[in-house]
């Protein structure tokens, strides 16, 4: 089974989880997944790929402990070993030549824009990270994102910080500027991603998003992560996870990631109990 080379909490409610697994860092794409499962009584969930080591054979990914399974996946050290670590599964990101870009991320996307502003900038265009964060100490991977951008900013409203715009208002003040991006890339909860999109729409520059909806095996099958995109319905697995961020059914999107919501809560509140102990699973309300 695949093994965790490194596991480590980078920001509060925030891991990387680096793994041995040199099939999948052979093929790796910017803006690919791999699902994982945690454990042999776990859900399979889907994580974007944030780095990759071909010659190692080693791949890695960030993630942001909500529910069961990523609670499971940060309580993992080096030298466990998880059941199920599959990929690189969906299309890649486009990548082409298109002058100046914007990488937007957060939270997760930090992580996960890092891949996609390397190909961008090795594609020979001019690259500009853009982060947003709530305060200081949620950045990471700032040295990393600044090896593979020419510009580096950061959205915060936090005092550390000049720039106290949120995201939409900073891009649209980019878009006015005289380096006017020609593609816009957008990464991170489906909010951020949302309001980005809104934000180009009105200059007509193509953004780019990487939809994260529910995923059951990440290969077509299942049909749990559909969306629809210029009217017709997409599989996110399959025919994204990035897609036409202007082309996006974003009130579809919301409504069907809050579709387990109540549930989730309830399996991390048994998870959680079960932990702490038999006695602790007894008190357990009947019907969780």
């Amino acid at each position: 089974m695949p093994k965790i080379l490194r596991r480590e909490r980078l920001v509060p409610n925030i891991h990387v989880l680096e793994v041995e697994a040199p099939e999948v860092a052979a093929k790796a794409q910017a803006g690919q997944f791999v699902m994982v499962m945690p454990d042999e009584r776990g859900e399979r969930i889907p994580l974007t790929i944030a780095d990759w080591d071909r010659k190692a054979g080693s791949v890695t990914v960030v993630f942001m402990m909500v529910g069961t399974t990523s609670h499971k996946l940060a309580g993992l050290k080096a030298g466990d070993e998880i059941p199920v670590f599959v990929g690189p599964l969906g299309k890649p990101a486009e990548v082409g030549s298109y002058g100046s870009v914007l990488c937007a991320g957060g939270c997760f996307g930090i992580a996960a824009i890092h891949p996609i502003a390397r190909a961008m900038k090795e594609a020979g265009n001019k690259v500009t990270v853009l982060i947003d964060v709530k305060a200081s100490y949620l950045l990471y991977w700032e040295d990393k994102l600044r090896k593979v951008s020419d510009r580096f900013l950061v959205s915060a409203r936090d005092p550390h910080f000049s720039s106290k715009e949120y995201v939409p208002h900073k891009v649209r003040s980019l878009l006015d500027g005289p380096d006017k991006p020609g593609r816009v890339v957008a990464i991170g909860c489906t909010y951020l991603m949302s309001s980005v999109s809104e934000a180009t729409r009105a200059a007509g520059v193509r953004t780019m998003v990487a939809l994260n909806p529910i995923m059951v095996d990440g290969t077509g099958m299942c049909g749990a992560c559909r969306c629809t995109v210029g009217g017709k319905p997409k599989f996110a697995c399959v025919d994204g996870p990035e897609f036409d961020g202007h082309a996006v059914d974003w009130g579809e999107v919301f409504f069907r990631r809050k579709s387990y919501v109540e549930d989730e809560m309830k399996s991390l509140c048994v998870w959680e109990r079960g932990r702490l102990g038999p006695e602790s699973v007894e008190e357990v309300p009947q019907g969780v």
